[in-house]
């Protein structure tokens, strides 16, 4: 079956990249290796959603990321799914969301699928391959999008790339997010700073193999539940089957070590249970495309607006150290936010092909600010509209005019 578009990651990203083509009548399909939709979110429990705002002159805080991500928000606080702090939400609901939001633009969607060949020609990719229940299907399109965070369809493409920091291809560690029930909220907050000195102490005894410096957890939709991204798997390659395997194993080591350490020794986790590790390792970071720019430390910190923007930023720099304990961060103005440029999302090769989301072209530092939900949310949209002008006139995607972009992108009250 031949598409306008094909959409390769069924996260945030790909469903919106998705759904802005399909609202402009183009027929589109999307490939998921999970059972569902929803990316990191959901299969890693990535959760809450990081900083989405700014405050504007009266002090209030006003989204900075707007559009199908703001939609979602609200589907989601209209099933009960969101917390009163608007970024707390209950992953499976989120699920439900995306499935509505699918079959009310009447988008084709492939779960349990692998991409394993694409196809390509004259500069153009023309096929993927993709392994399921059914045996190694084939599918055509006009355009595709590469939402796999990984980059994936860029790799099986022949795309240039380059891994995490650029002096040793090291990424910021992968976690593994898990959840505690039963726990005396009020209790573990009074005592914290003694759980972390305790915490710390065995870590200098051996006691604990952890090697992050402190314990984070947050909130969870459900009383009673603390939601942990404490455990850190250092210096494994996330695009090595083996190392990547042994980095799930390892992170399960170290969830039930951080259980048991609190429940033996932690005031409010005396009754606690383990209920939940995430169905997969979070990855952080893998591959980057070289794009038409690559997006700096330097744009994220002095705040440049280009003048091709698709979406805004607020959060900032947040590495994870790749080699063990601490993190380095760089907090943006209260006041102020980042613009990502169309050009990182457009590769070097192939006409009818875009990147979106945490695989766009960046450098090591640069990524640790953009690749939260909100603004990946935010460049998935932006690219199937960029896909769907390209397609109205046939034309390769760096070719489109920004200033359409942002017009159609004003219609779906699209934050650049």
């Amino acid at each position: 079956m031949n598409y306008d578009l094909i959409v390769a990651g069924g996260g945030i990203s790909g469903v919106n990249a998705a759904i802005a083509a399909a609202r402009e009548k183009r027929k589109v399909l999307v490939i998921e290796c999970s059972g569902f939709l929803g990316g990191s979110a959901v299969n890693c429990l990535v959760n809450p959603f990081m900083r989405y705002w700014s405050k504007n002159e009266s002090g209030q805080n006003t989204a900075v990321n707007g559009g199908l991500f703001l939609q979602i928000l609200d589907r989601l606080e209209e099933k009960g799914g969101l917390l009163e702090n608007k970024v707390t939400f209950n992953e499976e609901i989120l699920k439900i969301v995306l499935d509505e939001l699918t079959e009310e633009y009447h988008i084709d969607v492939l779960f349990h699928s692998y991409l394993v060949g694409v196809g390509t020609e004259n500069e153009r990719i023309t096929e993927i391959r993709v392994a399921n229940k059914s045996g190694v299907e084939t599918y055509r399109a006009d355009y595709f999008i590469d939402a796999t965070g990984d980059g994936d369809l860029a790799y099986l493409a022949g795309c240039p790339y380059h891994v995490g920091r650029k002096e040793d291809e090291c990424c910021q560690p992968m976690t593994m997010c898990f959840r505690l029930s039963n726990v005396d909220v009020e209790t573990f907050h009074k005592n914290r700073e003694k759980i972390l000195a305790l915490y710390q102490q065995y870590q200098r005894e051996g006691k604990i193999t952890n090697p992050r410096e402190n314990i984070l957890t947050f909130e969870h939709i459900e009383k009673g539940v603390v939601h942990f991204n404490s455990t850190r798997i250092v210096r494994k390659n996330p695009l090595n089957a083996r190392e990547l395997s042994a980095a799930e194993q390892e992170a399960r080591k170290q969830v039930f070590e951080l259980y048991s350490f609190l429940k033996k020794h932690a005031d409010g986790f005396q009754n606690s249970n383990l209920i939940m590790s995430a169905p997969q390792i979070g990855v952080r970071e893998s591959r980057m495309i070289e794009g038409m720019y690559e997006i700096t430390a330097e744009d994220i910190m002095q705040c440049r607006k280009f003048e091709d923007s698709v979406s805004r930023g607020a959060y900032g720099i947040d590495i994870h150290n790749p080699d063990g304990s601490g993190t380095v961060q760089y907090h943006i103005d209260d006041h102020d936010f980042y613009t990502i440029p169309y050009r990182a999302m457009v590769n070097r090769l192939y006409s009818n092909f875009l990147v979106t989301g945490r695989c766009i072209s960046s450098t090591h530092e640069a990524q640790s600010a953009y690749r939260i939900i909100p603004i990946c949310s935010n460049l998935g949209e932006a690219a199937g509209m960029a896909v769907s002008l390209a397609l109205q006139e046939q034309l390769k995607v760096g070719e489109i005019d920004i200033n359409r972009l942002h017009r159609l992108m004003d219609n779906y009250h699209c934050l650049y």
